[in-house]
């Protein structure tokens, strides 16, 4: 059995949309916090598509997806999170930009014993711990993309995580959310993304190097190795910003050059191409397509 019964998410892109949604299926009251009004709306309709895409395929009922539906909140402020029993962070993959969450969420919480998980791809979960007064009662759940279809979550406790913390985390994400847990060290990119993100890259500097098209790399991965999406198409459902900041969090870790951002992969990110979410990145996407990017799977962290 889990002690936790109110659940708080900040920040409402396709993880943190993910995210409310599972635990509202589970039965749970979850309210989600966005910057401002317009983002809540802009969340409040990523989780209705989600929900509908579930009812249309038969994985919903229509009432049941009502009921989903109403368990959810969407507020701008982030005081509505005081009385919560788990608190998961789920904004952009910037880690200024999280420990500042964390300091604030750890000045309006009124239960010391509230857990703070961040879903972090690839920042050390200590570093996020030391924005707060309650470092043991932060922890790294960090969900997949799709969160309702992937079973995953990588469970990574800091060594300031106290046994009680990781054991009523894994409790939550295994008996309430039926997730399965693989527990890892509190190393940049934990399991998933140190072993993802050099294969990644590496297909991003073949293309770099103009010996192959992207076309033909994705479609090398596909066919010859029976992978659902090639490597490339894959970054940009992840989105090339986050691929590179998962990259980034990696080589200043580890300083090992398969970690290194290629150039080629920087420079798209500056000027916008940033995978589907934008329209644009190694390959094109219409509207419809765009849409789509938060059904099919793949993983990533922590998009807004």
């Amino acid at each position: 059995m889990t002690d936790i019964e109110r659940v708080g998410v900040v920040g409402c892109g396709l993880m943190g949309a993910g995210i409310a949604e599972v635990c509202a299926r589970a039965g749970l009251p979850v309210t989600v916090v966005e910057r401002d009004a317009q983002a809540a709306r802009s969340g409040r309709l990523r989780i209705a598509r989600s929900l509908d895409r579930a009812t249309a395929h038969g994985r919903l009922t229509e009432q049941r997806r009502e009921v989903v539906a109403a368990r959810i909140t969407l507020v701008d402020q982030i005081e509505a999170l005081h009385d919560r029993d788990l608190v998961i962070e789920a904004v952009a993959e910037d880690e200024r930009l999280k420990a500042e969450v964390f300091t604030r969420l750890d000045s309006v919480l009124t239960d010391d014993r509230t857990l703070l998980a961040t879903n972090t791809s690839s920042i050390p979960v200590i570093r996020l711990a030391s924005a707060t007064g309650r470092p043991e009662h932060v922890v790294g759940v960090h969900f997949f993309n799709p969160v309702p279809a992937l079973r995953l979550v990588e469970l990574v406790p800091s060594l300031l995580t106290s046994p009680d913390t990781v054991a009523r985390a894994e409790r939550f994400v295994t008996g309430t959310l039926g997730k399965e847990v693989v527990r890892t060290r509190d190393k940049a990119g934990f399991v998933v993304n140190a072993l993802l993100v050099p294969y990644l890259l590496a297909a991003v500097r073949m293309v770099e190097s103009g010996g192959v098209t992207v076309e033909d790399v994705d479609r090398a991965m596909v066919l010859g190795c029976a992978h659902p999406l090639g490597p490339l198409a894959l970054a940009d459902l992840i989105g090339l910003d986050t691929t590179r900041a998962i990259a980034e969090s990696l080589y200043a870790e580890f300083r090992e050059p398969q970690y290194s951002p290629p150039p080629l992969l920087s420079r798209m990110v500056e000027a916008g191409l940033l995978g589907r979410k934008s329209g644009r990145g190694f390959h094109r996407y219409d509207e419809e397509t765009q849409r789509a990017a938060e059904a099919p799977a793949g993983p990533h962290g922590g998009t807004r």
